[in-house]
C-alpha cells in the first residue's frame, strides 16, 4: 500500500481519488465535491484541484462548466473507442519493447499467464483482468518512447474506470486470451520481425473487443 504520510498534500489527493475511482468507490458520473475531499483529507481546496487537473489529463475525470469535476461516464461506445486506441498504442509499445524484455521478464510474464490459466478453472473475471494488465504491463514498461508509454498508460486508466471485467460477457474470450499471451512470448523469445510482435499484440486486443461487441447485439 502506498505511504500516503510521505506524499505531497497534491499527491495525497490524487491517491486517494484515483484510488476511489479504480475500486469502484466513485463511480461513473460521479460529481468530485473538492471541498469534501478536501475535508477528508484536512487540507484546501488548492491540493484537491491540483489532483483532478492530473487525473482530468489522464483521462478519468472531466471538468465541465457549472457542473464541476465528475469521473468519467464509459459506456459501450467510449470502451470500443479506448479499446482501438489502445489496440495502436500498446502494439507499438510492445513491439519496441521487445528487445528490452529479458528472459527474465518472459519468465514472470509465463508465470503470471500460469495463474490466469489457473483462473479459468473457476473463473473470476476481475481477478483474471488484474492478471491481465499485470501480464501486458511486463512487457510495455520496457518501451524507451516514454509518450507512447504514456498513452498507454492513459488507455489502461480509462479501462480502470470501467467497474465490470469486459471477460464477464465473453468468458470464452478468456482462454483465447491465454493462449495469445503464449503466442505474444514465443514471439519476443525469438526475436520476431517488430512488425508481427506489433500486429500479434494489436489483434490480440482487438480480438476482445470485437467479441465483446458481438455479446452487445
Amino acid at each position: 500500500m502506498t505511504d500516503t504520510i510521505a506524499l505531497s498534500k497534491s499527491e495525497r489527493a490524487y491517491v486517494l481519488i484515483k484510488t476511489k475511482i479504480t475500486d469502484g468507490t466513485y463511480g461513473p458520473g460521479y460529481r468530485l465535491v473538492l471541498g469534501t475531499i478536501a475535508k477528508e483529507l484536512d487540507v484546501s481546496v488548492v491540493p484537491v484541484r491540483e489532483a483532478i487537473r492530473r487525473l482530468e489529463a489522464e483521462g478519468l475525470v472531466t471538468f465541465t462548466t457549472n457542473v464541476g469535476a465528475q469521473v468519467v461516464a464509459t459506456d459501450a461506445r467510449e470502451y470500443q473507442f479506448t479499446m482501438e486506441t489502445l489496440s495502436l498504442v500498446e502494439g507499438m509499445a510492445t513491439a519496441m519493447a521487445a528487445p528490452n524484455v529479458k528472459p527474465t521478464d518472459i519468465a514472470l510474464a509465463r508465470k503470471i499467464n500460469a495463474e490466469m490459466r489457473e483462473c479459468l478453472e473457476h473463473f473470476e473475471p476481475t481477478r483474471f483482468t488484474e492478471l491481465n494488465h499485470e501480464f501486458h504491463a511486463v512487457i510495455f514498461e520496457h518501451c524507451a518512447n516514454l509518450h507512447i508509454l504514456d498513452l498507454v498508460h492513459r488507455g489502461w486508466n480509462r479501462l480502470s474506470t470501467i467497474r465490470e471485467s469486459s471477460f464477464i460477457y465473453v468468458p470464452g474470450r478468456a482462454k483465447e486470451s491465454v493462449d495469445e499471451h503464449e503466442r505474444l512470448l514465443d514471439l519476443i523469445e525469438s526475436k520476431a520481425d517488430p512488425v508481427e510482435i506489433e500486429l500479434a499484440a494489436r489483434n490480440h486486443r482487438l480480438s476482445t473487443l470485437h467479441q465483446f461487441l458481438a455479446s452487445k447485439k
